[in-house]
This record gives C-alpha cells, sequence and structure tokens, in this order.
C-alpha cells in the first residue's frame, strides 16, 4: 500500500556540515530506495522565501511509496525527529511535472478522506519565474503575518528544494475548519491570489491537503 511521509530532522551546529554533504549524498540513497516520489528539502521560516530565511537546523525528508529507506544515519544524529503519515485530502497542482500524490488512493478511499476531521497538514509548493522573485517576495509578507496568526494553526516552517526560486511551506493545522478559514477568509491571502492571477509568478505551483494519519516525535 503506497503511504506518504514527511519527516524533520533536527540538529546542532557542529552537525550543519554533515548535513549539507547528506543533501547532496542522500540522493543516492533514495533513488535506491525506488520510490514514487521523494524530495530532500532544506527548511527556513518563510517570513520571505530568501536565503537569510534558512534554517540550517533543520532539515527534511518528504517520500512517496510503499518501503521507505530509515534514514537512521539522520536520526542517530539529530536532537529531535518529528515525522508524519499523511493521506491526501485534496490536491491541485503538480511538483517537478509529476502528480505525486493522485495515485496514492482509491477512488473510494479519496471519497473517504474528504469527511476527515481531525488534525490537517498542508504543503504548498511553487516554482517561480525569476523575473518575478522581487514581486513574490513583497507579496510574502502580509500572507506570512496572517498565516501565523490564524486560529488552529499548529505549526508552519519554509520548505524548499534549493535556496532560491523553488519554495514552499508545511502547515499543520487542528481541523480542516481551520486552514479553510485561512485560505478563503484571510485578506491577505485572497489579495495573494488575485495577485498570482494577474501576474502570473508561478511557472508550476502546488497545493495539497492531508489528513494527518499518524505522527510521532517532536520539533
Amino acid at each position: 500500500m503506497k503511504e506518504i511521509r514527511i519527516v524533520f530532522f533536527r540538529i546542532n551546529r557542529r552537525r550543519i556540515p554533515w548535513a549539507v554533504t547528506r543533501m547532496a549524498l542522500d540522493r543516492r540513497v533514495m533513488k535506491k530506495a525506488r520510490l514514487d516520489f521523494w524530495k530532500l528539502l532544506g527548511t527556513g521560516t518563510g517570513e520571505s522565501f530568501t536565503v537569510k530565511d534558512a534554517d540550517p537546523f533543520r532539515w527534511g525528508a518528504l517520500m512517496v511509496g510503499d518501503a521507505f529507506p530509515t534514514l537512521a544515519h539522520w536520526k542517530s544524529r539529530s536532537d529531535a525527529v518529528k515525522e508524519f503519515r499523511l493521506s491526501p485530502i485534496s490536491v491541485h497542482g503538480s511538483w517537478s511535472r509529476k502528480s505525486p500524490f493522485n495515485q496514492v488512493l482509491s477512488p473510494s478511499e479519496a471519497s473517504e478522506m474528504k469527511s476527515w476531521n481531525g488534525r490537517v497538514a498542508a504543503i504548498t509548493r511553487a516554482r517561480i519565474k525569476w523575473h518575478d522573485n522581487l514581486k513574490f517576495w513583497r507579496a510574502v509578507p502580509p500572507v506570512n503575518e496572517s498565516l501565523h496568526s490564524s486560529p488552529g494553526l499548529i505549526k508552519a516552517i519554509g520548505i524548499g528544494e534549493a535556496p532560491i526560486g523553488l519554495q514552499g511551506t508545511f502547515s499543520l493545522w487542528e481541523s480542516p475548519t481551520a486552514i479553510r478559514d485561512f485560505a478563503y477568509r484571510s485578506p491577505a491571502h485572497q489579495r495573494a491570489i488575485a495577485q498570482t492571477k494577474e501576474i502570473g509568478w508561478y511557472s508550476e505551483e502546488l497545493f495539497a491537503r492531508f489528513a494527518v494519519l499518524e505522527e510521532s516525535g517532536d520539533w
């Protein structure tokens, strides 16, 4: 049975050079695991989605498949590990020209997920057109402020495959209602959606909501 897992590793300062090296070497680990889809992730505050937001103390991995590498080398060197097992509720868009989450559930399972009422995780990811980076960065702060003050938000961090241009957010919410209220009732978020349609600053984008089936560890 295919599953979606995302895991974050918190390290100390002396492990940072090791972590940077592993981000390159672990591409081989992921390929050998024969996952359907995977991404090694850096993280950040998500306040401006520029290099200054980067958090060198937290790294992550997103995996889709039916068997997963243990990543024991990360876990043994981490001060904290936070892991989630997810099931898709709704997915819009693509990631690296793929739709990695749409084939996880059967049609009947996907229908059942629509009535999920527990904790929800959301992943947003965008490939920003280089000539629109400045416009995007100016639009981020109001949305970020609205996000972090939203009722029902448990945690939100920036995620990315590269320091600039491939940006995203992982957020954890108390309920589907909480994330819907942010998405459709936040004036800042609605303005950002309108600007996205008007300016078209993404060459690729994805927004996905997931039921949190299992959650372990700490941040």
